[in-house]
């Protein structure tokens, strides 16, 4: 097998969890905008609750007017990733990786669908604990994938170059 044919096999683990948080965070934010848009709050246990909630704003809703820098950050960060994710051959930084695609690209549509204007649309939030800021799959696909990067960054082994032992 070809190295470059082993790089593209391996790189559909890390664009089949990218596709697995879009799905997920794109099938829960429509239950989230259906179920919840009249203001209802769903109690689930202890503080969590899903409530609807639209940040327009970045992390944490903070930032205002900056949807539209953040819609546009996204995408260069994921082109980034996607052309990284090409050299890769450790399965958890694949998959991380592609979490964290799926994340942000979740996100971004929200901001390209979800309004008027270029990048004008506000992202849905809907899970709130009530002592953390309101988030959503999308969200936590990044940032378990940002974890699970650094994570294999810190326990994996650097290759050994032919010639330089």
């Amino acid at each position: 097998m070809t190295s470059a044919f082993a790089r593209v096999r391996t790189s559909w683990i890390g664009a089949c969890a990218a596709l697995a948080v879009l799905v997920l965070d794109i099938l829960t934010k429509g239950w989230a905008v259906s179920a919840l848009s009249d203001g209802r709050d769903i109690h689930i246990f202890w503080t969590l609750h899903f409530a609807l909630t639209h940040n327009e704003g970045m992390a944490f809703s903070t930032g205002t007017n900056v949807g539209p820098f953040i819609g546009m950050l996204a995408i260069v960060v994921i082109a980034i990733l996607l052309l990284t994710m090409r050299k890769q051959s450790n399965v958890v930084s694949l998959v991380a990786t592609g979490c964290i695609i799926g994340g942000a690209m979740g996100n971004v549509l929200d901001r390209v669908f979800r309004g008027d204007g270029f990048m004008g649309g506000a992202v849905v939030d809907f899970i709130d604990f009530r002592w953390w800021p309101v988030f959503n799959v999308a969200d936590i696909g990044i940032v378990c994938g940002a974890i699970a990067v650094a994570y294999s960054m810190i326990v994996s082994q650097p290759e050994v170059l032919e010639g330089t032992e």
